[in-house]
Formats: structure tokens, sequence, C-alpha cells
């Protein structure tokens, strides 16, 4: 099978000396309209190049704390299959031989540059270093990555391209499987929003306060969640999952509240103390939690508990500002982080160790030095 010549876009600006025999090329693959004609193209370009072997790997974007979820394995695992089937059925003899794998089940997968690192590190593991992207490849779902990953891949030192596949024009329909369930979710949001901004006067207001409510709030939630529902959510809303959670959400919350009621009367403490016995620090935390809601979630709550604020969020790290010992310890624990991985993971997950017994809990600024820089203000 012969594909369409029509897009050939390579970043690495010097192509004119012909490739060596041996070797291998790495092909990341994903769910797309072009993935087939990616297929037959790399096939083709390592038989041309007289490479030895095309590794087809797909990256894994979502998985459980300590192994893939078991549909999104079976998922990729068949798509896997599918691209084998393929190779079958396009390799000539004496073609270069082909090898599948399944890559970053131990990392989150967020950016660009995650991908990048995990196609990197497994190029480099196998002495590759030529890489052929299909021009659809999108594992982020609607998160555009291909071409700043392609970028970041090529500023690794790797050769980057490509498959010249001709694109299908997708036409969307106007309702798909989930997306009804999707605009509903976040219109629902959107107008208890608009109404907690204007101080529920559908409740409280006359009947002219009643009637502009509903109409402007019924506007708004209709513009947000027109907009922004495919990008908002980039799964599917699962009714039966969803409930779930909320239901274990409904826990969360009084644990939540004892916490900041805790925090609380600590805080006083210390400000009631004549020493103000405060030590503030800030840490850095590799949470066992993925995904925008949870580590929304989770961010928030440690900023809700006083004595703890979250700084900064990079993927699954977190950088927060502990302003006593015990707040930090709390960090360390892991206490809120097992209370978020129950909401959105279940029991199961809760039995994880701490960000500490894991080796994820960093203190970015070392008491030794504090105490080096107290003594020679001391000593001038």
């Amino acid at each position: 099978m012969r594909v369409d010549q029509d897009v050939d876009r390579t970043l690495v600006a010097d192509h004119t000396e012909e490739p060596a025999s041996g070797g291998a090329v790495l092909v990341p693959v994903g769910e797309s309209v072009t993935l087939r004609n990616t297929v037959s193209y790399a096939i083709e370009a390592a038989d041309e190049a007289g490479l030895d072997a095309v590794h087809f790997v797909a990256p894994v974007a979502w998985h459980d704390i300590s192994d893939v979820e078991a549909e999104v394995r079976e998922r990729t695992e068949s798509l896997l299959t599918r691209v084998s089937a393929w190779v079958d059925e396009d390799v000539p003899e004496g073609s270069p031989a082909a090898e599948t794998a399944i890559i970053g089940e131990d990392e989150y997968l967020f950016s660009p540059d995650d991908y990048a690192d995990v196609l990197a590190g497994y190029a480099d593991e196998h002495g590759i270093d030529r890489i052929i992207v299909d021009p659809e490849f999108s594992p982020g779902g609607n998160v555009p990555l291909l071409r700043p990953m392609e970028v970041a891949l090529a500023a690794r030192g790797f050769e980057v391209s490509e498959a010249p596949t001709r694109r299908t024009v997708r036409r969307s329909r106007l309702t798909r499987a989930g997306g009804a369930l999707q605009f509903g979710l976040l219109f629902g949001v959107s107008f208890l929003f608009y109404q907690l901004l204007g101080g529920f006067a559908v409740v409280t207001g006359d009947s002219y306060d009643l009637a502009y409510e509903l109409v402007t709030g019924t506007l708004t939630a209709g513009i947000v969640a027109g907009a922004l529902y495919t990008v908002t959510l980039s799964e599917r809303v699962r009714i039966g999952r969803l409930a779930i959670q909320l239901a274990r959400f409904a826990l969360f919350v009084p644990y939540l509240l004892y916490e900041i009621v805790v925090s609380n009367l600590y805080i006083t403490y210390i400000v009631l103390h004549p020493n103000l016995p405060i030590d503030p620090r800030m840490t850095r935390v590799r949470s066992a939690v993925w995904g925008g809601p949870a580590v929304t979630t989770l961010a928030n709550s440690i900023t809700l508990t006083p004595g703890t604020l979250t700084v900064r969020t990079r993927g699954q790290y977190l950088y927060v500002h502990g302003l006593f010992e015990g707040a930090r310890d709390g960090i360390a624990d892991g206490a809120l982080e097992r209370a978020v991985r129950f909401v959105f993971y279940g029991r199961r997950a809760m039995t994880i160790p701490g960000p500490a017994e894991r080796g994820d809990y960093e203190e970015l600024q070392s008491p030794r030095a504090d105490d080096a820089t107290k003594e020679g203000k001391d000593e001038s």
C-alpha cells in the first residue's frame, strides 16, 4: 500500500546525508484517522533507509496509581494489535521487523515535554535517533500536543518528521456519545456559580428578581457550556462514576472541615504565643494523584487548611509553603492526599504510602542554611 506524499514536514534542517544501514525508527501511536497510513509510511521509510526495525510505541496518558487501568490497558493493547496486523499486511519480504510497546505507565503524562521525555527515554534505551510522528497524533485528547512535542524532541537531538499522509477533514456532529452529559454538567455548574455570585436571588428575591436571574443565569450558563464543554471536560462524563465520586466527596467535606478547624486552632495558639513559634519553609511534593480535577482538589484543600498554601502546581508536583513544622509534617504524611485519592479513585488507593514514605517530599529550604544565616548575622 502506497501513501500520499502531500505533506512532508521535517524539523531537523540537515537531511543531505543518506541514513546509514542498521538502526531503527520510533513511531508513537494513538487513535487517529491517519494512523493506518502512518504505519505504512513508517515501514516504507525504514525499508528504504535500510533500517532493521520500526518501534511502534503507545504512550499511556491516564493510569491508576500502581498500574495502568484495565480498561486503558486493554484499549491500548488492542490498538497495538491492530498496528501489528497492519504491519503484516504491508511488510514486503525482508523488510524491517516491527516491535510494539506501551510506555509511560509509571509517569504522569500531561504536557508535550512529558510525552517527549518518555519517548526520548525509550529511544535512547534502544539506540534510536529518528522519530516519525502521525500528523494527527494527539494522546492528550483535546489538548494540542503534536507540534510542541515535535519541537521538544528535536531539541533533544532527534531527527523528527511527520508522516506524509493525507489529512482527513473532520466534521464533528452536533451531538455525540457523552456530549449531552458533558454539556449538561458544565451548564449546571455554571448556572449554580452564577446564582452564587448573585446571592441566590432566585430564592430570596421577588418575582422580578426571580425572572431576571433565571433568564440571565440560563443565558450565561448556556454560553459558557456551549463554548467550553469540549475543552473543560477532556473525558466523557460517566454517570455511574460521577455519582460514586460525588458520594465520596460528601464524605470528604466533613473531614476537610475538621482539618480546617484543627489548623485554625493551632494558628490561634501560634498567634497568641509570646515567642510566635513559626518556621516557614517551601516544600515540593510529587502527589500520587493525576488529572485536572484531582490535582485541583488537592491543591485547593491544602490552601484552605490554615498554615499551608499551594503556591504552584506543575503536573503532579505541588509547591507548598508551610508556616510551621506541624503543617509541613501533615503534607509529608499525606493525609489530605489520601482523602483526595479516596474521592477520585476509591478506598484501595488510600493504602498507598504518603509522600515522605514514597520519597516524593522535599523541603526546598534547609534548616542548616537558616542556622548558618542566623549565625552570620549574630557574628556581624
